[in-house]
């Protein structure tokens, strides 16, 4: 089994498409697109993208992270690595309908926050663009206003996030 260096690129059947960013005897530590730092054995399965020799490097973890940071946000959808809280990970959400006749619905809950954050990344965008735009003044505080309102429609799934800093935070009493 060949190891693969620091810097590869895998992807991988349950994480997506990542970075090989640290070794050890029995894991590499990966920084995957969608779900942030994970490990993973080294005879897992995977798929590789590009490989680079196993080498000592000179380059820190934190420099190698910080690029692949740079990289994702300037290449994909997602603009920052939001990870999911532990105890939430590989769950099931179920929404059962109030008639017994119908069936209930089942969907994996780290679909469920994907896209949650997805909603979260627009809402930004959409927030710096009104910033950026033409509108008068007191459209953009109105549009702004609105907005802030719907981060706190959305404080109900503050719960799934790791971090309190990625939770959704509305309009503060008045």
């Amino acid at each position: 089994m060949e190891i693969l260096g620091i810097g590869s690129r895998i992807n991988h059947p349950e994480h997506g498409k990542g970075v090989v960013t640290n070794i050890d005897s029995k894991h590499y530590w990966v920084t995957f697109i969608e779900n942030g730092l994970e490990t993973i054995a080294l005879d897992d399965t995977f798929e590789i993208i590009e490989t680079t020799k196993n080498e000592v490097d000179t380059v820190s973890f934190f420099d190698i992270e910080s690029s692949l940071v740079s990289i994702l946000k300037s290449y994909s959808d997602v603009s920052e690595i939001v990870p999911i809280g532990d105890k939430w990970k590989g769950g099931m959400l179920e929404l059962k309908p109030a008639d017994s006749n119908l069936k209930s619905k089942e969907i994996k809950i780290d679909d469920f926050f994907k896209k949650i954050t997805m909603v979260r990344d627009r809402l930004r965008v959409m927030e710096q663009k009104v910033n950026s735009s033409n509108l008068e003044a007191q459209e953009k505080v109105d549009l702004q206003q609105y907005i802030t309102r719907i981060y706190g429609s959305l404080t109900t799934f503050n719960v799934l996030f790791k971090s309190k800093e990625q939770h959704f935070v509305g309009q503060k009493g008045k």
